[in-house]
């Protein structure tokens, strides 16, 4: 199945099997054929590596991955795209097809069970609506994975990629470089995908640390960053006092003890800043 970047080929397949898009899932195939070899190789598939494939749609990226890895599980939550898949991946023994949802499928079991003995990594073309809900789940899981490579809408991409400490960096971009350290790697176009989306897109990878870089308390860290992006238009010392339940005068003394400013917003703040303020609510607490 080497044509399944061709237009005319995917409109055949998905009628022969009486499929139509779902606006609901936010499916958009890939019709461009220089991106899925181009993701695939920068996934770091590869021999005795194992993939983890997200909603492989109709199996566009499913067949590059299959022909550098030793093993793909794709899962595919759509019961309608399995028997497409069935035929779009028919040449190759590599590859199992999971039906279920990533947002509630045992991922780490999986790993055991599929990837023993392999390193592991993910590739996906994720579908705007759940972008961050899947990618925390990759990493909040804490899987045995090296990287993360995925496509996801352009701004989304900038968003994560952005430095800790940068105007474009928000509550997801703290979380993302306390796990793994992220890494635009190219755009795409509007125009690669049927149905053609609204936006641009990109694909990034996320680099997965070992350990996190800072060593404040998970917990008391995400508390801590949750707050203060839940009112990012007020400094720090406003946003943590609304966001925390505490006092001004608490949160100053929280931000004094930290050495943060209790007139920076939290945008401006860095990863070892939030770590600073989490220690102190950790001890106050």
């Amino acid at each position: 199945m080497n044509r399944l970047s061709d237009i005319g080929t995917i409109k055949d397949i998905l009628k022969r099997h009486g499929f139509t898009f779902s606006k609901a899932l936010g499916q958009n195939f890939l019709v461009n054929p220089s991106v899925c070899p181009r993701m695939a190789e920068y996934s770091g598939a590869g021999a005795g590596v194992g993939v983890i494939e997200i909603g492989p749609g109709i199996g566009v990226l499913t067949n590059e991955l299959c022909q550098l890895a030793d093993k793909v599980v794709a899962v595919e939550l759509d019961k309608r795209l399995l028997p497409v898949l069935e035929e779009t991946l028919a040449e190759y023994d590599n590859c199992k097809i999971v039906n279920a949802d990533v947002l509630e499928l045992d991922l780490n079991r999986l790993i055991a069970e599929e990837f023993a003995g392999s390193e592991v990594v993910v590739c996906a073309n994720l579908p705007y609506y759940i972008t961050s809900p899947v990618i925390m789940k990759l990493l909040e899981d804490r899987l045995p994975v090296k990287a993360i490579t995925v496509m996801v809408q352009k701004e989304a991409a900038q968003r994560i990629c952005a430095p800790v400490g940068s105007r474009m960096s928000g509550a997801v971009t703290v979380a993302v470089n306390y796990y793994a350290r992220p890494e635009m790697l190219f755009g795409v176009s509007a125009g690669s995908f049927m149905p053609a989306p609204k936006v641009d897109s990109a694909v990034m990878r996320l680099n997965v640390l070992e350990e996190p870089p800072v060593s404040a308390d998970r917990e008391a860290f995400f508390t801590v960053v949750r707050a203060a992006f839940s009112q990012r238009r007020k400094v720090i010392a406003n946003s943590l006092s609304a966001g925390l339940g505490v006092s001004k005068g608490e949160v100053l003394a929280l931000l004094e003890k930290a050495g943060v400013p209790q007139n920076a917003r939290a945008e401006a703040l860095s990863l070892e800043d939030f770590s600073a303020i989490a220690d102190a609510w950790r001890e106050r607490t």
